[in-house]
């Protein structure tokens, strides 16, 4: 009988270091040319929106094949479908339906991005958004570094208070809700920016030397979250697909800079095959861009976890 999973299977965070693993796995396997992760299919339904299809796995040894579908029609609650096959045997793994696990695997991307390119020893997170990619951020912090306290500010005081209550309680750490986003960053050693703002929330005055960031919201030349002295300032500037960064319909928001010519696949630094972090006071940037086919891998993963479980 084929697994189904939904939200209500994949809440919690839990699923957070298995979901790490098996994006760390991908971006290896991607770095030695064994992934498979063709650009998005639009398939337009002419005044409702678009399906939008991503195919990918991994060859080699333990093969993986797969897709995700989501929809963009207007009036109705967006979700999404991800199916897996073994593809040696031609099994059907299972199906997960919902948004949590697409929450879950960019959080794991940018745990392996934090994992690689933080300091070590970091252990105070700032966030700017406290949406659930804000929360899956902050648990996969703390699933690769020794995190102890976290500050967050989002622009509605009970949401970020809400997030603070919430979070503190699922991780055990020190959460704590501050009012400006300045505040949030000042004494971080990572930052994670994940907002839908068109402007800058965070410039680098705003950052301790030496810190680390993630940013998950908009990133086009006329819209996006950070401030362009960031990237002019960080030492390394990271995506998990700079394929997809410039293949995106509006402009990347480094695109025709020298700092679009210096960013580097998250891949290749797991891999060991170009610069990672070295000096304590070194700015690190990682763009997340959402690698298709890790979907797959964290999807396999997560019910292989589960096999001869009642779910």
């Amino acid at each position: 009988m084929t697994t189904i999973l939904d939200d209500q299977k994949l809440s919690g965070y839990s699923f957070m270091q298995t979901a790490i693993e098996a994006v760390e796995a991908f971006m290896v396997a991607r770095a030695d040319g064994k992934t498979v992760s063709p650009p998005r299919h639009h398939v337009p339904f002419d005044g409702h929106g678009d399906l939008v299809f991503t195919i990918g796995g991994i060859t080699g040894d333990r093969p993986l094949a797969g897709f995700r579908v989501y929809d963009t029609f207007t009036g109705n609650e967006q979700t999404q479908i991800v199916a897996v096959w073994s593809a040696d045997d031609a099994r059907l793994k299972g199906v997960v339906i919902g948004e949590r696990l697409g929450a879950i695997r960019t959080g794991a991307i940018g745990g392996v991005a934090i994992r690689h390119l933080s300091p070590p020893d970091a252990k105070v997170v700032g966030l700017i958004g406290s949406g659930l990619q804000a929360r899956m951020q902050l648990a996969a912090a703390a699933s690769v570094r020794p995190i102890r306290k976290a500050y967050i500010y989002s622009r509605d005081a009970r949401h970020r208070a809400a997030f603070a209550e919430d979070m503190q309680a699922q991780l055990g750490l020190e959460v704590k809700p501050v009012a400006c986003a300045k505040d949030a960053a000042k004494e971080a050693d990572i930052v994670i920016c994940a907002t839908s703002s068109t402007r800058p929330v965070l410039d680098m005055s705003d950052l301790k030397p030496g810190a680390h960031i993630n940013t998950l919201g908009p990133k086009t030349i006329d819209a996006h979250e950070l401030g362009l002295d960031v990237a002019a300032a960080a030492s390394i500037i990271a995506t998990d697909s700079t394929e997809q960064a410039r293949s995106c319909a509006s402009p990347f928001f480094l695109q025709g800079s020298s700092h679009e010519q210096r960013m580097v696949e998250l891949s290749d630094i797991v891999a060991g095959r170009t610069t990672h972090r070295t000096p304590s006071d070194q700015t690190t940037l990682f763009c997340s861009v959402g690698l298709v086919g890790t979907e797959v891998a964290v999807a396999a993963a997560i019910l292989d976890s589960l096999s001869g479980k009642d779910v």
